[in-house]
């Protein structure tokens, strides 16, 4: 048998209940640090998740392609879209709107999206005082420049060109349509 086996629980768990107070008392003693904030900012590290921010393309144009992907990654639902198609075939976010007031920046949309769309930043100051100005649009949303991926161009990675008609391109075959297959 062990030493720790022999040795009494009651004695066991009383150098335990010891060992977390002397980590308090350790706590309790060290000087605090305050920060002045409106004067002194805390730097987030670089994977804090705060403000969310919409991405564009190395080429200039947006990258998000209405997937619905990040809407349905949300588990309080704070993201709306609607989908539209260019006239090249290229799928875009019509509009695009998040309410901040019920974000909880858990990064599931951003670990959703497919196309490095949607990023989250370390912005964390973005107050007001109306909750309806928490609501952003798409608009308000996106930036210029790639985010943390400058490189990312889902439709050039993808494979997929966006200058053909669907079914225009060397083995695709044209759309169906499904009123055709209606006796």
């Amino acid at each position: 048998m062990r030493g720790s086996e022999m040795t009494p629980p009651f004695i066991r768990d009383t150098k335990a209940i010891l060992a977390g107070f002397k980590i308090t008392l350790q706590h309790l003693l060290k000087r605090p640090v305050t920060i002045q904030y409106p004067e002194q900012k805390r730097t987030p590290p670089p994977r804090f998740r705060a403000r969310i921010v919409l991405t564009r393309d190395p080429d200039g144009g947006e990258r998000c392609v209405a997937c619905y992907l990040c809407s349905a990654a949300c588990p309080v639902d704070c993201i709306s879209i609607q989908s539209a198609e260019g006239e090249h075939g290229r799928r875009y976010a019509e509009w695009f709107r998040i309410n901040f007031a019920r974000c909880i920046y858990c990064g599931l949309c951003a670990e959703a999206c497919p196309t490095l769309a949607i990023q989250m930043t370390t912005d964390y100051e973005f107050c007001k005082r109306d909750i309806m100005d928490m609501i952003y649009e798409k608009e308000d949303l996106l930036i210029d420049g790639g985010g943390k991926d400058t490189t990312y161009n889902y439709y050039r990675h993808a494979g997929m060109g966006v200058v053909a008609p669907r079914g225009g391109n060397p083995g695709e075959d044209r759309p169906v349509d499904p009123r055709d297959l209606m006796p």
